[in-house]
């Protein structure tokens, strides 16, 4: 089976439009500032020995799979506005829905890993060294790879199996779960029921606990002594937040659109649908690292030696 992708309007030309060329060049800019700004941490973290510390893995972590979550879309995405390439084979679109599902499920577990070395440094901050170990850092990572990795398997596993008898044409710019599989001419509840179960089992724990974490960072930044103190620490913890929402809102969305938003326009669906997919692997490196003082720090050192 060959699947078209359709463009970002949902629409079908011939030839390359000169509106597509305008609107895949914010695209184009997201994808490099993403792969930049992401081999740029994972540099850093790598020469500078003093910044071999949990929250630098765990930034590492999220610097790979942001690499590959906006790598498994952004270059087809691309090729759909400039040269109109918009069939891709059966079998690289469900490697692709896979990609997509199992690094945004790792990413999620990321965020969690995250607000909780952000927990333990505020809150506790002199058992820090003791819980987070490499040792203990090595294994989230390992459980957030495995438990999205395994829990998405399915997923193109049931795909593969429905008989597709319909049109071949997804109203996307990628391979979405539910946008391929809707295509079947089969009874698709069970796919449609394990998805549910997968977002319940792998978002709804991480957003309650980030949740809970930042608001238990949130109480702890109050009570601190300085009012500098407390704009400093809630400054940092504040773009963190706002990164985070930007990865879960957009998703959220995505989700309740495919199942309950007849209504919603459809360009308005895929907008949001590439934000959750673009937006945060660009914005990661820029909030994570940019703003944090030691990578920042020290990517200023680099600069100014090869200026010397």
């Amino acid at each position: 089976m060959s699947t078209n992708i359709a463009t970002i309007h949902g629409t079908h030309f011939h030839t390359v439009s000169p509106s597509h060329v305008w609107i895949s060049i914010p695209f184009c800019i997201m994808y490099v500032i993403a792969v930049l700004g992401n081999f740029t941490i994972l540099l850093i973290v790598r020469i500078e020995r003093s910044l071999h510390e949990p929250m630098y893995y765990f930034l590492c972590m999220l610097a790979v799979t942001d690499l590959i979550l906006s790598t498994s879309t952004l270059p087809k995405m691309l090729s759909i506005f400039w040269f109109n390439s918009r069939e891709i084979d059966f079998s690289a679109c469900l490697t692709q829905l896979y990609l997509i599902h199992s690094f945004a499920g790792i990413e999620s577990g990321i965020f969690v890993a995250l607000a909780f070395d952000r927990y333990v440094a505020i809150c506790d901050p002199l058992r820090h060294s003791t819980i987070l170990t490499n040792s203990v850092v090595a294994k989230i990572g390992l459980g957030a790879l495995l438990r999205s990795g395994l829990l998405v398997l399915p997923y193109p596993i049931l795909a593969r199996r429905w008989p597709y008898c319909r049109t071949n044409v997804i109203a996307h710019t990628y391979c979405e779960h539910l946008a391929v599989v809707k295509l079947a001419c089969a009874d698709i509840r069970s796919s449609n029921y394990y998805g549910l179960f997968v977002i319940f089992l792998v978002r709804g724990p991480d957003m309650s606990f980030i949740t809970f974490s930042y608001i238990q960072i949130l109480r702890a930044i109050f009570s601190l002594p300085t009012k500098n103190a407390r704009l400093k620490t809630f400054g940092t913890c504040g773009s963190h937040i706002c990164v985070i929402l930007t990865f879960y809102i957009p998703a959220l969305f995505s989700f309740l659109t495919h199942r309950y938003g007849h209504n919603v326009p459809l360009n308005f669906h895929i907008l949001i649908a590439n934000v959750y997919l673009l937006v945060p692997p660009m914005l990661n490196p820029i909030i994570y690292g940019v703003r944090t003082k030691q990578i920042r720090d020290r990517l200023l050192q680099l600069f100014t030696h090869k200026g010397t």
